[in-house]
């Protein structure tokens, strides 16, 4: 099932003010007099009463945090020097038990290594790296898939539709041609 194959099933808007016996006759559901019942009633988004509103009350948060945050799993110099292989992946870090393959890893400064290992990470540390590399190792960071930009789509739509477009001719060279 994808979102574009769902139906809503609309039902039929309830027909108000329309006699007694409609089940909402006479007042429409709106209750009797007060300023909720009346056309054009009610009060703004937010309104609490002349309490001072909830956004108001809040103290303004600067900056932003983004829809779709990558969370990494976090792998230390001092684990690394635990598993004791001379090449890291994370293939080899789940079978160690200490990340799950499915979500990307990081690799941080924590703790001393000595040993020479070739580790392929989705991100490091600066300290890490330059550890690693003082042991005589190497860091491989895996590159992430890149995504179009809205851009980069239309410039790709463009250049479709010119290859598809046929060549025009005038009304003058098809005479001509005849």
């Amino acid at each position: 099932m994808k979102l574009h194959e769902i139906s809503a099933k609309t039902a039929n808007k309830k027909r108000l003010g329309r006699g007694i016996g409609s089940g909402s006759g006479k007042t429409a559901g709106r209750g009797t007099k007060g300023q909720n019942s009346r056309t054009g009633g009610g009060v703004k988004i937010g309104f609490e009463g002349g309490q001072t509103k909830l956004s108001r009350r809040l103290p303004k948060l600067r900056g932003f945090t983004a829809i779709n945050p990558t969370t990494y799993q976090v792998i230390s110099l001092s684990q690394l020097e635990k598993i004791g292989k001379s090449t890291v992946d994370k293939t080899v870090l789940a079978a160690a038990g200490m990340i799950s393959v499915k979500k990307p890893v990081k690799l941080l400064n924590n703790g001393i290594i000595n040993t020479k290992v070739t580790v392929t990470v989705d991100a490091a540390s600066k300290g890490a790296i330059e550890a690693i590399k003082k042991a005589g190792g190497e860091v491989i960071i895996t590159p992430k898939p890149e995504k179009n930009t809205k851009k980069e789509s239309k410039e790709t739509i463009e250049k479709v539709s010119l290859e598809s477009e046929k060549p025009k001719v005038s009304k003058k060279a098809k005479k001509a041609t005849k």
